[in-house]
């Protein structure tokens, strides 16, 4: 009998399994003109997972390469951008676009900024419909994750009430 109740938990599990195999990833744009941070950022993130999802990653070089990018894949689930790329403002020009001209209000926006100078944090949260504003020295792996998790339940919770 315990035997039988082990092999029916383990078919279980296997259907478990295979409905999460077979889940689309979460898409997470890297926009940011600095190659060597999409691949910390990848790295970071490179076993992570929610409700049964992994990521995909969709790198973009410039803030019209990340425009291009939320145009072309609507259902980015969370954009990593960088405010300082092709001038100092080159992301915060991107996430206006994204929210007015592309109407997306649904992908998370973290900005993240080698610079924090160039744009003070409490301006840019206040003026920009953004969800998090990073400096890049501050996101240790554990705390990209955090902010993935948050970031990603948001998206799905938004995503649900759309639906409904």
């Amino acid at each position: 009998m315990a035997l039988f109740k082990t092999t029916s938990a383990v078919s279980v599990d296997n259907d478990t399994v295979n409905k999460a195999k077979q889940l689309s990833p979460w898409k997470i744009a890297i926009i940011d003109d600095e190659p060597g941070i999409h691949d910390v950022t990848k790295f970071a993130l490179s076993h992570f997972e929610l409700e049964g999802r992994k990521l995909a990653f969709y790198s973009s070089f410039s803030a019209e390469e990340g425009f291009i990018l939320l145009r072309d894949e609507p259902d980015i689930a969370l954009a990593f951008i960088d405010v300082v790329m092709e001038n100092d403002h080159a992301g915060l020009d991107l996430v206006e676009r994204i929210r007015g001209e592309l109407n997306n209000h649904s992908t998370r926006i973290i900005l993240r900024t080698g610079q924090p100078g160039c744009a003070p944090e409490e301006r840019v949260i206040r003026e920009f419909d953004i969800n998090d504003y990073k400096a890049k020295t501050e996101l240790t792996a554990t705390k990209l994750k955090s902010c993935v998790y948050a970031s990603l339940r948001s998206y799905r919770d938004i995503k649900t009430i759309e639906q409904s």
